[in-house]
């Protein structure tokens, strides 16, 4: 199953991952967002619910989503455009949606202030 961890790390983890990778050292698939407020900011419940409907379902029109989850056309459409622009989503050339990953993990700490 492929999977996607969202999570919230620091500048420096991501570059240490990265350069991790580019040193041959295999990476699991991660997007991460600078703090918990800015990750819960991106996912909202209906964005979530966006993302559910996506999972392993391959690409999809902007309309097919929105008929699987039964919202409006336009207002899933501003959504996939928010997801797209946090790197959850990807575009395929035939101009559909697709959200590349089967299962979701969040993943993040919280300290105290």
């Amino acid at each position: 199953m492929k999977t996607v961890t969202l999570e919230v790390a620091s500048r420096e983890d991501v570059t240490r991952r990265a350069l991790e990778a580019f040193r041959g050292k295999k990476q699991r698939a991660r997007i991460s967002f600078a703090t918990p407020e800015l990750l819960w900011k991106v996912l909202t419940a209906k964005r979530w619910q966006l993302l559910k409907a996506m999972a392993g379902q391959g690409p999809l029109t902007i309309r097919e989503v929105a008929r699987r989850v039964g919202r409006d056309v336009k207002a899933v459409h501003g959504d996939v455009h928010a997801l797209l622009g946090a790197g959850l989503l990807d575009r395929t050339e035939k101009s559909r949606v697709v959200f590349p990953f089967e299962a979701i993990r969040v993943e993040f700490t919280l300290r105290a202030a």
